[in-house]
């Protein structure tokens, strides 16, 4: 059956009650999880367990088939399988992480309907991320432009709505076929899908905040090139 996912459909979620049902030095699965296991440029969640009087800090994060494994920190006690546990996300780097990731589909979005360009790659830390484009030639005032948009949009207080979508109906939407059709297995009958409503539809599994002026603000802090045409947009977000 596998970890319930609890963070997919309630990323706000900080707290939260489960079972034990494996547990080892390497890692301690949960029937219930709202830990992010990693995944799309954004990092694993971290946080703790808290059980029979004690605690045990949680590092990291990895799917695994169905399950989540969390990773303890070295030293910590494992709670054993059937354990009862309360589990808590650390708040103010999953926070972080979620207005960095929607900060990233926002500045996709922007540079894919005003210079129609694929990214090819991203990545992020709390409050920090990057994306990568394939652009050869530079425009002239393309950071100052772009920034100016991004922070229009989020000014704009646009909705970020998560669904799951069937894969056909999911295709069908231009921006996701040309970005995900190759990355997502063929197997997949449903497809996750985050939409920043009138910017941005992506194929995604990340957490996200609820709408875009939650983001708070976009700096672009440098435009570096990567060879061979690609370019690189590095972003920061006010704490």
């Amino acid at each position: 059956m596998g970890t319930l996912r609890l963070e997919l459909t309630d990323p706000t979620l900080r707290e939260w009650d489960a079972t034990v049902i494996a547990s080892g030095d390497d890692a301690i699965v949960l029937d219930r999880s709202a830990f992010y296991p990693g995944g799309g440029g954004q990092p694993p969640d971290e946080g703790v367990l808290l059980w029979g009087g004690v605690e045990t800090r949680i590092v990291g994060a990895r799917k695994s088939a169905d399950d989540v494994y969390l990773v303890p920190a070295e030293g910590d006690p494992l709670p054993p399988p059937a354990t009862s546990v309360r589990g808590a996300i650390a708040d103010v780097r999953r926070s972080a992480l979620m207005r960095t990731h929607s900060a990233l589909h926002l500045l996709n979005g922007v540079v894919y309907r005003d210079f129609d360009l694929m990214v090819t790659s991203a990545g992020m830390e709390p409050l920090e991320g990057r994306m990568d484009f394939d652009l050869p030639d530079v425009p002239e005032g393309f950071r100052d432009t772009v920034q100016e948009a991004c922070n229009g949009e989020i000014a704009a207080d646009r909705a970020v709505v998560v669904r799951a979508m069937p894969r056909e109906e999911a295709f069908a939407i231009e921006q996701v076929s040309r970005a995900a059709r190759d990355l997502i297995p063929p197997t997949l009958a449903e497809v996750r899908i985050v939409e920043i409503v009138g910017l941005d539809v992506e194929a995604d599994g990340g957490t996200h905040v609820a709408s875009t002026k939650q983001i708070g603000r976009i700096d672009i802090v440098k435009v570096e090139n990567k060879g061979k045409g690609f370019r690189r947009l590095r972003i920061r977000l006010p704490e």
